[in-house]
């Protein structure tokens, strides 16, 4: 595989997670599956971007509940706040009779009051842990965004599809045809971040790991699988509660 197809998985990637520009991919272009193992990557400039908007405008005097939801609305205007379309549509659709009756409701594109709920605890959670970091956690940031981002690799592997279409369905496709190494990528990014954290590391992905558990059980029960919608609830879901051990822990 050469470096310039490596770089062509990881700008499809940025175009699946993103709203940011990146041009336009040379044929033949890489399938979805083939750039999932980019996921996490697309976390590291998010956070940083992220945590340059928290402590820009710390250093202004700004309140820090207002410098954390401006952090917040400048990661949703970068994704386009797809991860929060996705976690709306996966609390709605617990709210379902049946698996199929769950999906249908998934799949419609207005929002009902499961997910209007579910969306202000988040962001309200997010907005008041933010809040208590230090200027200086630039690496939790990155922690945080990058394994809430490598969250949605593990599901998108060890779930199977719950349509035979959607987002889910065409970043599965021929997922055992790639070696497991593709996680390494994610891995070492996450180490990384971790190194810098120090101790509050343990208690921040122990917590992520735990909701990503519980997020992938309830997907597989109640819809046997994982679809777009299940994989942007578990980011936002790991990420709100990342930000929350976080500041727990520092």
């Amino acid at each position: 595989m050469t470096p310039r197809r490596r770089l062509d998985e990881l700008r499809l990637a940025a175009m699946m997670l993103t709203r940011v520009p990146m041009g336009r991919l040379a044929d033949p272009a890489p399938t979805l599956t083939q750039a999932r193992w980019a996921f996490p990557l697309v976390g590291l400039p998010l956070g940083l971007v992220a945590w340059a908007v928290f402590a820009g405008t710390m250093a202004l005097g700004v309140p820090a509940l207002t410098c954390a939801l401006a952090a917040l609305a400048v990661l949703a205007a970068l994704t386009g706040g797809l991860h929060h379309d996705g976690f709306a549509d996966f609390a709605d659709g617990m709210g379902g009779r049946d698996r199929a009756h769950r999906l249908e409701i998934m799949r419609d594109s207005r929002v009902g009051s499961y997910g209007v709920v579910a969306l202000i605890f988040a962001v309200g959670l997010s907005a008041s842990a933010l809040g208590g970091l230090p200027a200086s956690a630039w690496a939790g940031f990155v922690l945080v965004s990058v394994a809430s981002r490598f969250a949605m690799l593990i599901l998108l592997d060890t779930l199977p599809p719950a349509r035979d279409d959607g987002l889910g369905r065409m970043a599965a496709e021929a997922r055992g045809a790639l070696p497991w190494g593709h996680w390494l990528p994610g891995l070492v990014l996450t180490a990384m971040a971790a190194l810098l954290c120090g101790p509050a590391v343990f208690v921040v992905l122990a917590a992520m790991a735990l909701v990503t558990a519980v997020v992938a059980r309830q997907a597989l029960r109640t819809l046997g699988g994982q679809t777009g919608d299940v994989l942007g609830a578990v980011q936002l879901a790991t990420e709100t509660v990342g930000w929350m051990a976080l500041a727990a822990a520092l």
